[in-house]
């Protein structure tokens, strides 16, 4: 499995977006969508500034990392919104963390209701549980029933990703595939 388009927007969410090396919650420097050192370069420092594409491909490269994590973790495939809300909880607390929770063990043992309570396990610091009642929400609630919220009591849920459109074909065929209407005739 992979993360899906919602699910890589509710992490992003969930994580923000700062261009500019901070202190999170507790004193970790952080930069991106909530890149720190222990992903791997570059390594956050004071003062450390990045772009956008740069941030973007840093994203990119560290969530493949937490998504083999849960995909090897996991026992069965479960449902996409499950799976995006794991990838969500093993980026903030780790891979390590992750392997050895008892929402895995849970897992394993096939309680899938009581994975999902474990979830809520990961409470501190105290500013985390809205983010893990979101997640504990993704993980039980279908995105065809509800987009998920990047915290428990958002106004709003996360928008669903557009996709883009497609080029149209240099050959003049419109991209949208068969069964389009032919486009108009022009009149001079």
């Amino acid at each position: 499995m992979d993360l899906s388009a919602v699910g890589r927007a509710v992490l992003i969410a969930r994580e923000g977006r700062r261009l500019e090396a901070y202190r999170d919650s507790v004193g970790i420097w952080t930069i991106g969508v909530g890149h720190t050192a222990a992903a791997g370069p570059p390594v956050p420092r004071a003062g450390l500034r990045i772009g956008a594409a740069e941030a973007d491909a840093i994203f990119a490269r560290d969530v493949a990392a937490f998504v083999r994590t849960v995909a090897e973790a996991i026992p069965a495939p479960l449902p996409q919104h499950a799976f995006d809300a794991l990838v969500s909880l093993c980026f903030n607390i780790g891979p390590a963390a992750f392997r050895r929770s008892t929402v895995v063990r849970r897992l394993r043992a096939g309680d899938r209701a009581g994975a999902g309570e474990a979830i809520l396990m990961w409470n501190r610091p105290a500013a985390i549980i809205p983010r893990r009642q979101g997640e504990f929400d993704q993980f039980v609630t279908p995105y065809e029933t509800a987009l998920p919220r990047a915290r428990r009591g958002d106004a709003q849920p996360v928008p669903a990703p557009v996709a883009p459109a497609s080029p149209p074909d240099p050959a003049g065929v419109p991209a949208c595939g068969t069964g389009c209407a032919p486009p108009a005739e022009r009149v001079p």
